[in-house]
């Protein structure tokens, strides 16, 4: 557990009006803050989904920035027992954020403590032991919790359901990672072109997290081979000595896609095979690669398994012959 703090040179952005992207999430999303500031109530309790690095925590941070209150972090899989969640809740002042990342990973034990903190601002408290045991009913401050996830589908449904305002994160345009790169290089003290800004944004898999990351790599090459300032051409230069192609895929995308085409044919393949091939977990191959791969329309899921698509085939430059089980490099 954690008090929220924010160092003065992050990249995070602190307010709702620098949050580049997500125009209709970020438009709901002020006005049930504006609403909760009117009412002077604390917010209806929020979750976010998607994808790592698309903005979840930010959001968070966000929310506690406009409406001045703090905000506690921790994360489902640290709460062993109802005690720690507990513990946290009745130290929580009025209105108070109270951030759970992975809030899927909680163990259900925990999870039932939640149930009247977040409905009725109660907890109950189990005192003594034995025979002589008793409950009694705990009075909360009103918060709001944040939940974030980035498998919705393990969350159970008393659960879910207990969220006012529910959020889907979706992958970002090139275009608002080349903006969100352009805020972050006034930042870090960078000079960046509008061609240079839109080449990591082509390249960063549609997620802020990792724009922001290969922005600092660029930076490093351009400290280096350049004259500090980052074009089009040192850019892409960086990029491709970063192992990240112009679709942005790194090696073990194209591990993947090379793995399901040379030795099982372009699939069907099921995703324990594939992740047994690749030497990776097959939890890393669902959530890390999978979702961008299959955006970008390289591989599809089928009753099967999974299939490399014909789009993969080209951009590997393979071929597989008609009639044969050869491949061919184009």
């Amino acid at each position: 557990m954690s008090k929220c703090t924010m160092p003065d040179d992050t990249i995070r952005p602190r307010k709702l009006g620098d949050f580049i992207g997500q125009n209709d999430l970020r438009g709901n999303l002020e006005v049930f803050i504006k609403a909760a500031q009117n009412a002077g109530t604390a917010m209806d309790h929020t979750l976010f989904y998607g994808n790592p690095g698309l903005g979840k925590t930010t959001l968070a941070r966000i929310i506690s920035s406009e409406l001045g209150v703090n905000m506690v972090s921790t994360s489902g899989p640290v709460m062993e027992r109802s005690g720690d969640l507990a513990a946290i809740l009745t130290n929580l002042e009025r209105g108070d954020i109270l951030f759970i990342d992975e809030i899927h990973r909680m163990p259900a034990t925990v999870e039932e403590v939640l149930y009247p903190a977040m409905e009725d601002f109660q907890i109950d408290l189990v005192i003594g032991s034995g025979p002589g045991a008793r409950t009694v009913k705990l009075d909360l401050e009103p918060f709001t919790l944040v939940g974030a996830t980035t498998r919705i589908g393990l969350l159970t449904s008393p659960l879910r359901d207990r969220f006012g305002c529910i959020f889907r994160i979706d992958f970002y345009s090139p275009e608002e990672l080349a903006a969100i790169v352009k805020r972050a290089s006034t930042i870090i003290d960078v000079k960046v072109s509008d061609e240079g800004a839109l080449t990591i944004g082509k390249r960063s898999r549609g997620t802020p997290r990792i724009a922001n990351r290969l922005l600092r790599r660029v930076k490093d090459f351009a400290s280096v081979h350049g004259d500090g300032n980052i074009d089009r051409e040192l850019a892409e230069m960086a990029l491709d000595r970063l192992d990240v192609d112009p679709y942005g895929l790194d090696h073990m995308d194209r591990r993947i896609l090379t793995l399901m085409i040379e030795h099982f044919g372009g699939g069907p393949v099921g995703v324990k095979t594939l992740a047994a091939a690749c030497a990776e977990e097959v939890r890393t191959i669902e959530d890390i690669y999978e979702p961008f791969l299959i955006q970008c329309g390289f591989l599809k899921r089928t009753p099967r398994g999974r299939v490399a698509t014909p789009k993969a085939y080209k951009h590997l430059r393979m071929r597989l012959e008609d009639g044969d089980d050869q491949l061919t490099l184009i």
